[in-house]
């Protein structure tokens, strides 16, 4: 009797690949996806809360607020049902509220750092506190939402601020050798501001080259890699849908706030020399002292570990905790292990302050 030349349950595994290879090239995953309502808006800022799902009597008495990058969506913090730090806390008793700084346009080109940490997040936490009821706040800023909390922490340390998580927090720019992005935006190379007067704000395309281009091989070439050799993995080719998904997402960063950073920061260290000033208010670290949770990547190629150390030494708060752990810039929150290292981590750690509050008068 003849034989097939292929086993037919080979064939139907290549079909189903080939349609799951289909789908991620053609479609956006639905992520971002745990139920919330917006608050607060202005300009194209939105505040969200999302709904609780525990019984108010079980629920921590101290809200979260979580403020992520300028150029980057925050869907990241909630990428995919099963798979999402919001809903993680939210199950965990949380009052969680996200701040989204939204997509600039032509005409917020000259925000800054200035306008989104001392204009536009005390609107923001006003609103927290009201829909809340409570006075006193955590907040978590990871990467360049990281720089705003610190601003705000360090400008307005009596305004309720009691916990302050950050992740991955690009603050000291001294070490410019272990900092590849200093290198390449040194003033030699990179003329900030020939870039801004053609496009007005930073594009995003640009923004995304230069991530990307910190680890060519691996980021062009090894995320498809994975994706191929894992096409016969459901869960796998899920998750790298999702994650592609918010890669790929990328918005411009306002041009006033990409001056700063790299003008400001990143070429002369304004934050921890001590000789920042941002709407004529000067940016101390040392004044911040709600309790401090610093969250350190120690394989980070964008924030490398030595940019978020020495925050610890610099802040007058009591309770502070320095926390590193293996993983890169996103892995350590949105990576697989994510949930079983980070997230636990952070909520022990986030619990153990979000006791009996403050109400307001």
């Amino acid at each position: 009797m003849a034989t097939l030349p292929w086993n037919p349950g080979d064939l139907a595994q290549a079909e189903t690949n080939i349609r799951r290879l289909a789908k991620v090239l053609t479609t956006r995953a639905a992520i971002a996806q745990t139920p919330k309502e917006v608050v607060w808006a202005l300009n194209k800022t939105k505040l969200y809360r999302y709904i609780p799902v525990v019984a108010e009597s079980e629920r921590k008495p101290v809200p979260l607020l979580l403020v992520f990058a300028l150029m980057n969506r925050p869907s990241i913090l909630d990428l995919r049902p099963g798979h999402s730090f919001v809903e993680f806390m939210v199950k965990q008793g949380y009052d969680v509220y996200l701040l989204d700084w939204g997509c600039p346009g032509p005409d917020d080109k000259d925000l800054d750092f200035g306008d989104y940490a001392l204009d536009y997040l005390p609107r923001a936490i006003r609103k927290l506190k009201a829909v809340s009821g409570s006075e006193e706040f955590s907040m978590l800023g990871w990467c360049i939402g990281a720089i705003l909390v610190t601003i705000y922490a360090a400008v307005y340390p009596d305004d309720g601020l009691r916990n302050l998580l950050l992740l991955t927090a690009p603050l000291d720019f001294s070490q410019k050798d272990a900092i590849t992005f200093a290198n390449w935006v040194d003033e030699r190379y990179f003329d900030v501001e020939k870039v801004l007067q053609r496009f007005g704000n930073m594009p995003a395309e640009m923004l995304e080259y230069g991530a990307k281009a910190l680890k060519p091989v691996e980021n062009y070439l090894g995320s498809w890699i994975r994706l191929w050799d894992n096409l016969d993995n459901t869960k796998a080719v899920e998750s790298w849908h999702a994650m592609n998904t918010w890669v790929t997402d990328n918005i411009p960063m306002p041009g006033g706030a990409f001056r700063q950073l790299i003008v400001d920061l990143y070429r002369n260290d304004r934050l921890m020399e001590g000789t920042w000033v941002l709407k004529a208010k000067p940016v101390d670290v040392s004044r911040i002292r709600a309790n401090l949770l610093t969250v350190i990547a120690g394989d980070d190629h964008i924030t490398p570990p030595c940019q978020s150390e020495s925050i610890y030494e610099r802040v007058s708060s009591t309770d502070k905790e320095s926390f590193h752990i293996p993983g890169g810039h996103i892995g350590i929150m949105a990576g697989s292990q994510a949930a079983k290292t980070t997230w636990p981590h952070m909520q022990a750690w986030l619990a153990a302050r979000s006791g009996h509050i403050k109400t307001p008068a």
